[in-house]
């Protein structure tokens, strides 16, 4: 058991287990058929205002990271649902952006490792 990370518009695999999407928008020109998908948690995704702010932007890595937990704290049931749930079968975090290191699903696995562990 455990918890994953994955692009969304890569191709499902029996490995990932229970397929959570973890991003506020749609990911553009993917059929909800195809994803796959088993819960859709837009509200554990970084507010609008965050998202607009961090921008895709690297160079704001570690401060989107410090807003994001921030965020994470005040839904922290939201992060606790996610860590039960990959206690007992594999969790796979689904994300839409193509930077596999700077993006929510990255920081929220982290944020579960760290604070729900």
């Amino acid at each position: 058991m455990g918890i994953r990370i994955k692009r969304v518009y890569e191709p499902p695999e029996g490995a990932d287990g229970y397929r959570i999407l973890v991003d506020r928008l749609w990911p553009r020109g993917l059929k909800k058929d195809k994803a796959k998908i088993d819960l859709w948690m837009k509200d554990i995704a970084p507010s609008n205002e965050l998202r607009k702010w961090f921008g895709r932007d690297p160079k704001k890595w570690e401060e989107f990271k410090t807003r994001y937990f921030e965020e994470l704290d005040a839904r922290r049931e939201l992060a606790q649902d996610i860590a039960e749930r990959a206690q007992k079968e594999q969790v796979t975090l689904l994300y839409a952006k193509k930077d596999e290191q700077h993006n929510n699903a990255v920081c929220l696995k982290n944020y579960i490792e760290a604070k729900l562990s």
